[in-house]
């Protein structure tokens, strides 16, 4: 299944490393990442496609809300065969 992510993040130095290394340790690819500023120029937002098994994400969802400069984890509504 696709799944497409949304993560604000602080905009700190090694932040999306962190994130991409969080997908790396679960041997999971990154189709497709954006990033973008937001109108709080400490905070940045994350935008990313992922292929995936439900239980996969679920877990990647749960740790990336662990990590010190993520503030929010959304996942959009709908997951589209792959």
């Amino acid at each position: 299944m696709k799944h497409t992510l949304s993560i604000l993040l602080q905009n700190e130095s090694g932040a999306l490393v962190r994130v991409a290394g969080l997908f790396a340790a679960r041997h999971c690819n990154i189709d497709a990442l954006t990033v973008a500023a937001t109108q709080d120029p400490a905070v940045s937002q994350l935008t990313l496609v992922m292929h995936g098994a439900e239980a996969t994400v679920q877990q990647i969802i749960e740790q990336t809300r662990k990590l010190v400069d993520v503030i929010e984890v959304h996942r959009a509504a709908a997951a589209t065969p792959a």
